[in-house]
């Protein structure tokens, strides 16, 4: 027989089989993807550096669907605010790897190139060296946590006939829908007000 024309195994099908592992119950092992890719644990090993590349992996899945022409050609707010919607978009797509994202550190490169945009771009601006990671996490914890409460139910506070929390129930009542998307709006807004009057005040804002 001759060779396959495709290898068995490489790193896009072991972060993709993982994705859908991470999608369907909220964790992967590294076993637990062998047996779904038929082969055995000690092959996956040779593609990835354990549980922590297999993430890796994860993240780089997830995070192509990020639009990094957000971060390109126009004022600094205006493409913080085009990148944080789109990587919203993402992360809302695929919420079970948010917990596991948030908590394991970011190594993959690509990855690590769209930061350094975000980095390159707050710099340029004339942030303060000291305050582009506080700005970088604070949109990380906005967008990830909004992408997470994009999977909860619209009606997170069960109000029951007869409970007397009668401002609750009428705001509750008069939010709709869109009450993920709505909160989303309002956080990122403030957010990014904060930090053009930060910009603005600060003695390195040059």
């Amino acid at each position: 027989m001759g060779r396959p024309r495709k290898a068995l195994l490489d790193r896009e099908r072991i972060g993709a089989t993982a994705l859908e592992l991470v999608d369907e119950k909220g964790d992967f092992s590294v076993p637990e993807v062998a047996r779904r890719l038929g082969v055995q644990t000690a092959s996956v090993y040779h593609h990835v550096d354990g549980r922590a590349g297999v993430i890796e992996l994860l993240r780089e899945r997830v995070t192509e669907a990020i639009d990094p022409g957000t971060l390109s050609d126009m004022p600094w707010d205006t493409a913080l605010e085009r990148w944080a919607r789109s990587y919203r978009a993402a992360f809302a797509a695929h919420p079970r790897t948010i917990p596991m994202l948030m908590t394991a550190p970011v190594r993959a490169p690509r990855v690590l190139a769209q930061y350094e945009q975000v980095a390159g771009l707050l710099l340029e601006a004339g942030f303060a060296p000291s305050l582009v990671l506080p700005v970088i996490t604070g949109i990380d914890n906005i967008v990830l946590g909004s992408a997470l409460d994009m999977s909860a139910p619209d009606t997170m506070w069960d109000v029951e006939a007869g409970t007397a929390v009668p401002h609750l129930a009428a705001a509750q009542a008069a939010i709709g829908p869109a009450r993920a998307d709505r909160a989303f709006d309002l956080t990122l807004a403030g957010f990014l007000d904060y930090c053009r009057n930060l910009l603005k005040h600060s003695p390195s804002g040059v």
